[in-house]
């Protein structure tokens, strides 16, 4: 059915996407199919990362803790930005098509008032791939 699923991750918040992770995790080993954890970062220094390498690597390692915990096959794949508050979904919709993947599993909120007007980065990455998204809220 599918090949390859991408869950879009914040490292900093991985904790708050738990239920997304876990949704993925049981797709991917219930199909035997690999997943892709993808961040959004920028290329400048921040408190979770001083250097690019030192991202991946951080990601990697998250990625890897996270094939173990479910007994799922996972890596990491980063995606930098100049802006990534404004890139995130353009940056998602690229690593989907960087990475093969053929499902998107993702964290989304339960829409209030403001999202009729301006949807959530889960909304967009629905309305804009061209594959199949999953949103768990």
């Amino acid at each position: 059915m599918f090949t390859k699923i991408l869950v879009p991750i914040d490292l900093s918040h991985a904790d708050k996407l738990e239920k997304a992770i876990a949704t993925g995790a049981y797709i991917a080993k219930t199909n035997s199919i690999p997943v892709v954890f993808a961040a959004v970062t920028s290329n400048t220094p921040s408190a979770l990362a001083h250097t690019p390498d030192e991202f991946r690597e951080k990601l990697a390692a998250y990625a890897a803790a996270e094939g173990q915990k479910h007994g799922i096959t996972a890596t990491g794949h980063a995606v930098f930005s100049h802006d990534p508050a404004v890139d995130l979904e353009n940056a998602i919709l690229k690593a989907v098509h960087d990475t093969g993947a053929d499902l998107v599993v993702m964290a989304t909120h339960i829409p209030h008032v403001p999202d009729h007007f301006w949807p959530s980065n889960g909304g967009r990455v629905a309305s804009h791939a061209d594959v199949s998204v999953f949103l768990v809220r």
